[in-house]
This record gives C-alpha cells, sequence and structure tokens, in this order.
C-alpha cells in the first residue's frame, strides 16, 4: 500500500457480493441501528457496504461515527513523530518532559504500549459516560494509587497512560493535542471528515436493550484530558487513507521506517491473550493465518475497527452505532479474508538484482554454511541484503540489512539486532561467517576450519 490512489481494479461482484453478506449479517445479528465496512486494497478505498435499519436512509463513507480506542494510534504517532525529531527518546522516563505526574518513572516506551504497569481506567465514575469537568487534572485521571502492576513487566492496557502521552505531546509542542492532531496527521492525510467534535451527517450513539429490540440514545460527552485516548470522530472514507498510512509510512507524518517500528510487540501479552499482542500504539493479531495490524475502539453508542494485513496488502473498516452486539473486530477481519482469499494478490514479477548492486564478492558468499551440522543456505537480496535459512527441518532464519562499515544486522527473528560478517584469512579468503559469535564454516566441522574448541584429529569415523 502506498498513498491513496485515484484508480484502482474493481472487486470482482462475487466478492462484492460477500463483503455486502458479511455486513448485512452483522447488522442483523449485532441488532445495531446502522453498520458499515470498507476495503481498501494496496491504498485505495475498493469497497464499502453498509445497512441500516431506516429503509432509504443507509450510512456511506461520509459519514461521522465515534471511534473509541482508534484515537490512540492517532496520539501514538504524533509521539512517534517527536521521537524521530529528537526531541524525545522511547526510553525517556516521562518525569523528563512531564513534570508532576506522579507517575513520570516509566518511560515513553511502556506508556505506548501499555507495559507502564498504569490502572486500565480512572477512578471515581465511568470516565465515558461522565463529564471531564470531573477530572479537571492529571491527577484526578490517576488517582491516589495509579498502578496496578510494576512497570515494564507485561502488557495491561491503559486508559490513563494515553491521557499521559496526550499531554506529553501538548507539554513539548506547546499547542493543544487536538491542533497538533490535526496539523501533523489529519491535513497531511487529507483526513477533513476526521474530527474532535461531531460534523455532519454523523451517526447517533445508540444502545439497544439485550432482551428486546427497542433502544435509548446514549450520551456524548466530550473527554477532554482523556480525549487524546478515545475523543475522535471519523467516517470510513478518512479511515480508509489512514490505512494506507499504517502499511507503508508517508513522509510528511512518518516515515516507513517507524511505521514498522510501531507494528512490532513492544510487551509481553497478558494471559490468555496469545493470538494477541501489541505493538507502539498498534494492536496486532493472528486471524487466518495472517498478521494483522490496527486498532479497535468503542465509546457508549459505538465501535469501530481497523485492520491491515500489510502481506496482502489489504486493510478493512468496520463502524456502527450501538454499544455492544456488532462484533466490528471480528468483522474487519472477516472483510480482509474474504477478499485475501478471493482475489489473492498477484506477486510483483520476478526481476534480477540491478547491475550496479552485483558484487562477486559477495556472490561468493552464497550458498550453503554449516553451523555445527546443520546446514543453512545463504541467500543474496537487493540492496546487498542477505538471507540465512535452514536447508531443511526447523531452525533460526533471518534476513540481514546491509552495513555502510561492512558486514550485516539482523532484522528477524531470534538475531534481529545481531551482527553477520565475514571473517577472512591473511590471504584475504574467507574463512567462515560469524553471526553473534555463532561459526558458520563451508563444511561440516572441517579439520582446516575455525570451528570453536577444534575438530577431532582422528575425522569422522564409522561405528
Amino acid at each position: 500500500m502506498g498513498g491513496m490512489m485515484t484508480s484502482f481494479e474493481a472487486l470482482l461482484p462475487g466478492t462484492e457480493r460477500a463483503l455486502l453478506h458479511r455486513v448485512a449479517v452483522a447488522q442483523a445479528e449485532g441488532r445495531a441501528p446502522s453498520f458499515v465496512g470498507a476495503v481498501v486494497r494496496d491504498g485505495a478505498l475498493v469497497w464499502s457496504g453498509s445497512r441500516s435499519c431506516v429503509d432509504g436512509h443507509a450510512p456511506d463513507t461520509d459519514t461521522q461515527f465515534r471511534i473509541g480506542s482508534l484515537t490512540k494510534v492517532f496520539t501514538a504517532v504524533l509521539v512517534m513523530r517527536l521521537r524521530d525529531e529528537g526531541r524525545l527518546a522511547l526510553d525517556d522516563p516521562l518525569e523528563r518532559h512531564l513534570k508532576g505526574t506522579g507517575a513520570g518513572e516509566v518511560t515513553i516506551a511502556q506508556l505506548l504500549g501499555h507495559s507502564s504497569g498504569l490502572a486500565a481506567e480512572t477512578p471515581g465514575q465511568w470516565w465515558e459516560r461522565s463529564s471531564a469537568a470531573l477530572r479537571p487534572e492529571l491527577s484526578d485521571v490517576l488517582g491516589e494509587q495509579p498502578f496496578v502492576q510494576a512497570p515494564g513487566r507485561r502488557h495491561h492496557y491503559s486508559n490513563p497512560g494515553y491521557t499521559l502521552l496526550g499531554s506529553l505531546v501538548e507539554a513539548v509542542r506547546g499547542v493543544p493535542w487536538a491542533e497538533v492532531l490535526r496539523r501533523e496527521i489529519l491535513e497531511p492525510l487529507g483526513m477533513n471528515r476526521t474530527t474532535v467534535d461531531p460534523v455532519a451527517p454523523h451517526a447517533g450513539g445508540w444502545a439497544v436493550h439485550p432482551w428486546a429490540d427497542v433502544m435509548l440514545p446514549e450520551p456524548s460527552e466530550d473527554l477532554g484530558l482523556m480525549a487524546p485516548a478515545g475523543q475522535l470522530w471519523s467516517t470510513a472514507g478518512d479511515l480508509a487513507r489512514f490505512a494506507a498510512f499504517l502499511a507503508a509510512g508517508d513522509e510528511r507524518v512518518l516515515v516507513s521506517s517507524s511505521v514498522e517500528e510501531m507494528r512490532a510487540p513492544a510487551a509481553a501479552a497478558g494471559e490468555g491473550d496469545w493470538e494477541g499482542s501489541y505493538g507502539l500504539g498498534l494492536q496486532l493479531l493472528r486471524r487466518d493465518g495472517r498478521t494483522l495490524i490496527g486498532h479497535t475502539g468503542s465509546l457508549p453508542g459505538f465501535v469501530a475497527a481497523l485492520w491491515v494485513s500489510v502481506e496482502d496488502g489489504l486493510a478493512a473498516i468496520a463502524l456502527a452505532n450501538a454499544t455492544s452486539g456488532p462484533l466490528t473486530a471480528a468483522v474487519a477481519a472477516d472483510l480482509v479474508r474474504i477478499v485475501a482469499e478471493a482475489e489473492p494478490r498477484f506477486p510483483e514479477p520476478w526481476r534480477p538484482i540491478p547491475e550496479a548492486e552485483f558484487d562477486e564478492e559477495l556472490l561468493a558468499l552464497t550458498g550453503p554454511w554449516y553451523w555445527g551440522t546443520y546446514a543453512y543456505g545463504l541467500r543474496l537480496g537487493a540492496d546487498r541484503s542477505v538471507s540465512l535459512e535452514p536447508l531443511r527441518g526447523a531452525g533460526r532464519r533471518a534476513r540481514f540489512r546491509a552495513l555502510p562499515e561492512g558486514g550485516w544486522v539482523g532484522l528477524n527473528g531470534y538475531y534481529e539486532g545481531e551482527t553477520l560478517r565475514a571473517v577472512r584469512r591473511a590471504d584475504g579468503s574467507v574463512s567462515h561467517l560469524d553471526l553473534g559469535s555463532f561459526v558458520f564454516t563451508r563444511e561440516p566441522y572441517a579439520p582446516a576450519d575455525a570451528v570453536p574448541g577444534g575438530v577431532d584429529e582422528a575425522g569422522w569415523r564409522g561405528l
């Protein structure tokens, strides 16, 4: 996915029917007054559909819904922008930039990944349905005992934590969070229908009775200091633009490498959460054999979800205006699955590496290498990158990026961050590969090879 495109290849009619059927079932079974679904493919909004309890009045991609905790992703992007500008470091304690909170020992990274140990909710009344005037200061948001766990141990979702991050953005920028959001994310991405307060056309929030088909309106409170945790209203059209950004980055907002950093798991999952984890402001989910990144959201009267499958080049949005019932997270994941299975992505054509990147010395390093008796293959990629993987059976595999000073650094798996280098003899020939002290040789335990501990002089033998 790149930025939003103006032209695209339409989905097949059968795919569109399956998508609309999924939305229709979600609206009917979830008893939602209205439900909107949308699909993004390769950066473009390629499908949308909706159902409503009012004939002829179904919402479209320009109708606002409240998106709840999807707001947290926007706040996290603002913090990552500050990091990229050198205004702060993720390992900085909060106190270094925001004084007197009573929770200043937690790091910014812990707040982003919900491993700060802070409570999930504010003390006192249910903050989503009560006036922000009850919480005029951060001390009112955190309470006298803000921690329920030791910081840094594991993931524990915290709405007050994102209130602190919003206040951090305001402290460093010197202007309100909402203004920073508008200037640094919404305007560059063309998200003109994403606002702090509702702007018509927008859906009304409803509570549907659990045992009868009747409903009543939900209040819509201004969240005040809690706004960075869940205030925003948005549309399927705007969230499609945001999904394209989360897939590929945008230099006007946040470069792709920083977005990729947000997508990496940041803390150990809580008990029972083994299918999902949390990055730096993004929820991560394994479903139907694919990895989804994004976020869910809910506030009284509304539920929302946005999932992106970077590998499939797909994203989906699901929005409904009911407090509970519609399973937007499951629907958004299903919309991705429907398109991925019905219209799988075409791979890019194979092409040789550019002539300028070809290097005989690198080519000589490719092929089989042995860690002890385990056989691995080294393959050359674009931009002088390499990959190392077992030739059979289970084993550690990783991709490596070339370093300017020579060698490579691991990008994933066990070897992420570790250095791979070719060790040469005095005559310039390659002796072995060194990967974080592990020695890889051309032959398994050859007598002349630099095998740690040496090789038995009698060599290989039978029984």
